[in-house]
C-alpha cells in the first residue's frame, strides 16, 4: 500500500525537524517528506491535520511469555498490544520457559513475529545459559541467529567473573549487555521498596542499595572490559548519581528508565495493591525527581514499559504471592505526553528520540528516522484525544495497571510498519 500522511507535525530528532510536512510512502519505504507533497493516483492518503508524526517507536524491554507461558501473553498478543500502544517494534527479554538460550529458539520467535504482520519482533538472548547465571551462553550463535542483545532480566548475573566474561565475549559480537542490576542476597524475601512504608504495613523491603551495588559493579566490569552496557530499568537516586559519574569517566553504558517509576512512589502500593508490585519496586518521592531530572538533562537514553504481564488469577492473589510485573505496553505513550511533555519536562523532540531514534542506536536497529529511503514504520499520535485507562480494552492478556482508570491525553492515532496500516483509532488491522 501507497500512503500519502497529510499535514501533520512531523518529529524527528534525526533530522533536526519539528514542522508541518507531508510523508510520502511507496512500497514500505518513505520516499519524501516535505510540505504540500501530492499523492499519485495510487496512494490512500492519512489525514493527519494538528496529530504528531514520529519515527516507529521502538520498545527495548518487554516480556512477551511464549514460549511456555501462552497464559500470561503470547507473541501475537504482544504485539497486538505493541501496534496498538504505537510501538513499531519491540524487544523480547529471554527469560520464557524454556529460556531463549540457544539458536533455534531465537529463529522461531523471529520465524512466528513474521508471520503476523504486526509490530516487529527483535529478540534478546540469555547471557547465561537457563539464566542460571553459572555458564555463558553461546553467545556468537546466538548473535548470528538474530539476538540483538544478551540479558538474563528478571535477574542479575550474580558471579563477577561471568559477567566479565559475558561483557567481552558481547564486545566481539558488537552487541550490548542489558543488565538487571539486583543484588539478591539484600533483596531475599523483598515485596516492595525499603523505608518506613514497608515497615508500616509489614512487608519485607529491597532496599536501593542492592541495585546501586549492582550498577557500581557492572559499570566497573564496563570500564575493565571496554564491552557495551545498558542499564534496565533504574529506580533509584543513588543509580542515577552512578551513571552520572560513569559518564564524566567514559565508560561506554546507557541506560532505560519505565513510565512507572517515573511517575509513581511507593505509596502506590497502600492497601496492597498488587498492580503496583514491580520489580525494581517503586522507589520514593526523591527518586522520582532524580529520574525526570536525568531524563530532562539527557542522562537517561531510552524509555522503556518493562511490560510484563501476568494472568488475572496470578495478580488477584495476596500481595505476598502475586509475581512482580504490570502490563505497560498500551499506556507509555499517553503517560509520557501526559506527564512529562505537556508539563514541559521534556520536549516533544526529546521524547521522540527517547522512544524511537535512541533505543534503534543503543541496539543498532533499522529504525529510528524518517529520512528518505528507510522502512515506513511510522507512529502516529493525537495530543488532545483525552480517554482514561481502561484495561479490559488492552491487547495484551495482561490486564493489570496501576494507571487503571487515570485519564490520559496523547494517545496513539496510527501504528504503521513497512507501509503497512496495522492499528488506527485502536483498532488492529488484520492483514
Amino acid at each position: 500500500m501507497n500512503w500519502l500522511i497529510k499535514g501533520g507535525r512531523v518529529v524527528d530528532p534525526a533530522q533536526g525537524l519539528d514542522d508541518v510536512r507531508d510523508v510520502l510512502v511507496r512500497d514500505g519505504r518513505i520516499i519524501k517528506v516535505g510540505p504540500n507533497l501530492k499523492a499519485a493516483p495510487d496512494c490512500k492518503e492519512l489525514e493527519a491535520t494538528g496529530k504528531v508524526v514520529a519515527p516507529g517507536f521502538i520498545d527495548m524491554h518487554v516480556h512477551l511469555r511464549e514460549p511456555g507461558q501462552e497464559d500470561k501473553e503470547t507473541i501475537e498478543s504482544g504485539l497486538r498490544a505493541a501496534a496498538r500502544g504505537g510501538f513499531t517494534a519491540v524487544c523480547c527479554m529471554p527469560n520464557t520457559d524454556p529460556p531463549l538460550d540457544n539458536p533455534a529458539l531465537i529463529a522461531y520467535v523471529l520465524q512466528k513475529s513474521r508471520e503476523l504482520n504486526l509490530s516487529r519482533l527483535y529478540p534478546i538472548a540469555n547471557i547465561t545459559k537457563g539464566g542460571r547465571g553459572e555458564e555463558i551462553s553461546e553467545m556468537v550463535e546466538l548473535a548470528e541467529a538474530g539476538a540483538v542483545a544478551f540479558s538474563d532480566d528478571g535477574r542479575p548475573v550474580p558471579n563477577s567473573r561471568v559477567m566479565r566474561q559475558a561483557m567481552e565475549y558481547a564486545r566481539l559480537v558488537n552487541r550490548p549487555i542489558v543488565s538487571h542490576c539486583e543484588d539478591l542476597e539484600l533483596t531475599r524475601g523483598g515485596q516492595m521498596n525499603e523505608g518506613p512504608y514497608s515497615y508500616r504495613w509489614g512487608l519485607r523491603g529491597m532496599p536501593a542499595a542492592a541495585e546501586e551495588i549492582m550498577v557500581a559493579r557492572d559499570l566497573r566490569l564496563a570500564a575493565l572490559t571496554g564491552g557495551r552496557l545498558h542499564l534496565a530499568h533504574l529506580s533509584s537516586r543513588g543509580s542515577v548519581e552512578l551513571l552520572r559519574l560513569a559518564r564524566r569517566e567514559g565508560i561506554p553504558v546507557t541506560a532505560e528508565v519505565t513510565p512507572h517509576h517515573l511517575l509513581l512512589t511507593e505509596e502506590t502500593v497502600k492497601g496492597y495493591d498488587t498492580s503496583a508490585k514491580v520489580n525494581p519496586p517503586l522507589r520514593g518521592a526523591e527518586d522520582t525527581r532524580a529520574l525526570k531530572q536525568a531524563l530532562a538533562e539527557g542522562l537517561l537514553d531510552a524509555i522503556a514499559s518493562d511490560h510484563a504481564p501476568h494472568t488475572r488469577e496470578e495478580k488477584e492473589a495476596e500481595f505476598e504471592a502475586a509475581p512482580f510485573g504490570i502490563s505497560g505496553l498500551e499506556t507509555v505513550v499517553p503517560l509520557v505526553v501526559t506527564f512529562l511533555i505537556l508539563p514541559g519536562i521534556i520536549s516533544w523532540t526529546r521524547a521522540v528520540s527517547l522512544l524511537s531514534r535512541q533505543p534503534a542506536a543503543i541496539l543498532g536497529l533499522p529504525g529510528g528516522s524518517l529520512t528518505s529511503g528507510q522502512a515506513a514504520d511510522i507512529t502516529v499520535i493525537d495530543p488532545d484525544l483525552e480517554m482514561p485507562v481502561d484495561p479490559q480494552q488492552f491487547q495484551s492478556r495482561g490486564k493489570s495497571t496501576p494507571f487503571r482508570g487515570w485519564r490520559l491525553r496523547g494517545w496513539p492515532l496510527a501504528t504503521m510498519v513497512g507501509g503497512n496500516l496495522v492499528m488506527y483509532r485502536g483498532r488492529i488491522l488484520e492483514p
